[in-house]
C-alpha cells in the first residue's frame, strides 16, 4: 500500500467557520467543499484537514451527532515565539500560553470557533 495523502476528519457544527480559521491564521487552502463538508490542504505539506458538519449521513450512525471533543490538532513549527506573537496580533485568543515542558517541547494552544483545540509545537534541539 502506498499512502499518498493523510487527512484528519473533524466533526463540527459549522464547517465554514473552522475552515476560515485555518485558512486565515494557518495558511490552509480549500481543496473542495460541498454542503456540510470542506477539505483543506497546506502548501507546506503535513496533514490535510477535513471538516464535516454534525449529523451528516456519511458519518457512522453512532457518531453523527458527536463533535470533535477531546481532539487536539497539533502543528509542529519553527520559531514558536514568533508564531504566538503573530497570532496574538491577528486577534487570536491564546488559551494555553507558551510553555516549555521538561522533555523539550515548547507549545501553546488556541481554540477555533467550533471549540477545536489547535496546538503549535516546537521541539528543542537535542544535545
Amino acid at each position: 500500500m502506498q499512502i499518498t495523502t493523510t487527512a484528519v476528519s473533524l466533526t463540527v457544527e459549522d464547517v465554514t467557520t473552522s475552515a476560515a480559521f485555518l485558512q486565515r491564521h494557518f495558511g490552509y487552502t480549500e481543496q473542495m467543499s460541498a454542503d456540510g463538508f470542506v477539505s483543506l490542504a497546506h502548501a507546506g505539506g503535513g496533514v490535510n484537514v477535513v471538516y464535516l458538519r454534525r449529523g451528516l449521513e456519511v458519518l457512522p450512525e453512532d457518531q453523527r451527532h458527536r463533535i470533535a471533543d477531546g481532539v487536539i490538532l497539533a502543528f509542529v513549527v519553527e520559531d514558536i515565539a514568533a508564531e504566538e506573537r503573530r497570532l496574538r496580533e491577528e486577534g487570536v485568543v491564546i488559551t494555553l500560553p507558551l510553555r516549555e515542558e521538561p522533555w523539550g517541547e515548547k507549545l501553546f494552544q488556541v481554540v477555533d470557533p467550533n471549540g477545536v483545540v489547535v496546538e503549535l509545537v516546537e521541539w528543542a534541539e537535542r544535545q
